[in-house]
């Protein structure tokens, strides 16, 4: 029997929104989680935010920093998580380091296991089929059309929807990629889709639908 998946995308960086956060919180059920991040300086001082939330001991978080190459027990650490959290931060570079790698390879086996999975802005972002950046979010500042981690199909995301004026942005992504819908997703906000399909909200989310 095929296990349900569960996806929880968020506009902006953490925290989880407190209703998504306890829904997370249960499906995880307490158990270890993967925080995949990309290093920068204030690190150490941030990362908290993505559990603090789920009340687990730092012994049951595995933080795996984002590169070009990763080891055995990198893959080996990540496989035994529980849940998987993809941060926010640098678009390009988060697809760069996940999407078409050995780490994206596992977080996609672990998303069809039915492990939990939230991605946080740029988490968010490179979740669908379709990974669409803003111009507001590369140095081109051009909308940029990339393969995502195919999680979700038939959908794209745009974070920071009303803080970045997303929404001409989002109407041409949905309009070029063919996709049913697109979910303009505001900071602080979230949406949970439970097999693909929207099962939960939570803030302020806005719905672009092309047929």
């Amino acid at each position: 029997m095929k296990s349900s998946t569960h996806l929880f995308l968020f506009g902006s960086g953490p925290p989880f929104t407190p209703n998504l956060g306890e829904e997370f919180k249960r499906l995880a059920e307490g158990s270890k989680i993967a925080v995949l991040y990309i290093e920068r300086e204030g690190s150490a001082d941030y990362l908290p935010l993505y559990t603090d939330c789920l009340g687990i001991s730092d012994s049951e978080i595995y933080y795996l920093p984002l590169r070009n190459e990763y080891s055995s027990e990198d893959l080996a650490a990540l496989k035994e998580s529980d849940a998987v959290i993809i941060g926010g931060g640098d678009t390009v570079l988060y697809r760069r380091f996940i999407v078409e790698t050995s780490v994206g390879e596992v977080v996609r086996n672990l998303f069809e296991e039915g492990r939990p999975l939230a991605g946080f802005s740029a988490g968010a972002l490179i979740s669908p089929e379709e990974c669409v950046i803003s111009p507001n979010d590369n140095v081109q500042e051009i909308q940029l059309f990339e393969k995502g981690l195919g999680l979700l199909s038939g959908a794209v995301v745009s974070a920071h929807y009303l803080e970045w004026e997303e929404e001409v942005n989002l109407k041409a992504a949905v309009q070029k990629t063919d996709v049913a819908k697109g979910y303009g997703i505001a900071e602080n906000s979230g949406v949970y889709l439970k097999n693909g399909r929207l099962s939960d909200i939570e803030g302020y989310i806005h719905i672009e639908s092309h047929y």
